[in-house]
């Protein structure tokens, strides 16, 4: 049989050791919405970070740092966030625009109480949102987001004058952070020679990445890099790769970097010109830590993950696991599993011999050490896995329908896994960021799996009354 996967059906492989009870404004990455429609507002922001100081005022002393993106009410949501830190009597440190990994890095290797980010990652400019890493430099544990929670429904007072927290912006946290990037791969490496066209978003990673691979010696081509607030994710950078396939092109580049917004994902492109997604370059990590003896534990996707890259895997005696979509999954199942490396179809790359998330320029870093180090292109590298065509389409949703219970869209699920026959699966779910139903069909045949997902996503629309 095919495989059908809801993603609440595999909620419970993953043990978390608590039980969990249903967060009110923290989703699967935080807090994410369109600016001005609570809770992404001024107001909320200044309680949340009233509310974050008091939970990290009773955990201990310290400060908090806080991040942004390029988008442009970063700027109101930094001076909100403060002002309620300030007013719990918790101190910060401003960092600018910052990549997402950046700002985990920075927690742990300042030992603050936690680190903010504020982005919407991938989505456009007129959405934000924030998150949060731990000391270790993770995600912010369940308990903790709850108790920040619990605080956000209490009146929000002052401390006394005198114990009120200080700010101050960290001048030189670009420049920890490049150093950071480029211990990720042998000093000695050296990628003179190397033509790159690096495409940043006009995100976070704008004032940073061109200068990491420059500074490992690569001629390096930068777009995307002239933030203006508003041009974030503009059909450009992770999501958009079309725009660097056209540069990869005409500056004849051995390859091409595509970071998202926030910078922690990461998609390339080969010197004809080809997108390389996450899926291919997790397996062309993989292969080379397994090459040198260093990959430890399974190799973790998700439920997203092509089932030609399970296949190139097994293939290759590396064992495999699946968690729900969503990098803390991800890194959920890889602590349980022991594992070093996974990720996601979309790019997020976790490569905890590494780091401690996803991290699109340490990624790439990765791959550029495998072409130096084999002597092969980025189109040979990926050429050991050979992908099942799979069709992704996003229904936007106006109310909520639960794929389970539909009796229309299960006849017409089992309808498709019928045709599927044993080589394809069927995928259903909720967005955790967005108003939408992913509907994803895998299989052999691009034109049978191209008009299944199509008659999946008419039934999905039809079930909401659309």
């Amino acid at each position: 049989m095919p495989l059908l996967f809801f993603e609440y059906q595999n909620a419970q492989s993953i043990n978390t050791g608590f039980a969990m009870k249903e967060k009110k404004y923290f989703g699967t990455d935080g807090v994410r919405g369109k600016v001005g429609e609570y809770p992404i507002t001024a107001d909320f922001f200044l309680k949340l970070g009233w509310a974050t100081g008091r939970v990290f005022a009773n955990e201990g002393t310290g400060f908090v740092l806080i991040g942004k993106d390029t988008r442009i009410s970063g700027y109101m949501f930094e001076s909100a966030l403060e002002a309620g830190l300030t007013a719990a009597g918790v101190d910060t440190r401003l960092l600018g625009p910052m990549p997402t990994p950046g700002i985990a890095y920075l927690t742990r290797t300042l030992r603050a109480q936690a680190g903010i980010v504020i982005s919407a990652s991938h989505n456009p400019y007129y959405d934000n949102g924030v998150k949060f890493f731990s000391v270790q430099g993770t995600k912010l544990p369940d308990d903790l987001e709850k108790k920040i929670e619990s605080y956000l429904d209490a009146p929000m007072t002052t401390v006394n004058s005198a114990q009120l927290g200080k700010a101050q912006r960290l001048d030189d946290a670009a420049g920890r952070y490049i150093e950071f990037c480029k211990s990720t791969i042998p000093m000695a490496m050296d990628f003179d020679g190397f033509r790159i066209v690096v495409d940043c978003a006009h995100g976070a990673t704008y004032h940073i990445a061109p200068h990491v691979f420059e500074e490992v010696g690569a001629e390096v081509v930068a777009i995307g890099a002239e933030p203006d607030g508003v041009n974030i994710n503009d059909e450009c950078g992770a999501t958009q790769p079309e725009y660097l396939v056209e540069k990869v092109l005409a500056y004849r580049a051995d390859f091409g970097v595509a970071l998202d917004g926030d910078g922690d994902r990461l998609i390339m492109v080969d010197h004809k010109g080809e997108i390389v997604d996450g899926d291919e370059l997790i397996y062309i990590i993989a292969k080379s830590r397994q090459s040198t003896g260093n990959l430890v534990g399974p190799v973790v996707g998700t439920l997203m993950t092509n089932l030609g890259m399970e296949h190139a895997l097994k293939n290759s005696g590396i064992a495999f696991h699946r968690a729900k979509v969503g990098d803390r999954y991800v890194m959920e199942l890889l602590e349980a599993k022991k594992g070093i490396l996974g990720g996601e179809n979309s790019g997020h790359i976790i490569c905890l011999d590494r780091t401690t998330t996803g991290d699109g320029i340490v990624s790439a870093l990765q791959i550029m050490a495998e072409i130096k180090n084999t002597g092969k292109s980025l189109h040979e590298l990926k050429s050991g896995m050979q992908k099942y065509p799979q069709v992704l389409i996003n229904v936007k949703t106006f109310k909520k329908i639960n794929p389970d219970s539909d009796e229309g869209l299960q006849k017409a699920v089992k309808e498709v896994e019928k045709r599927l026959g044993n080589n394809g699966r069927v995928l259903l779910r909720a967005s955790g960021t967005e108003p939408l139903i992913r509907v994803m069909v895998e299989g052999v045949d691009a034109e049978q799996v191209n008009k299944s997902a199509q008659e999946l996503a008419d039934q999905v629309s039809k079930a909401m009354g659309a």
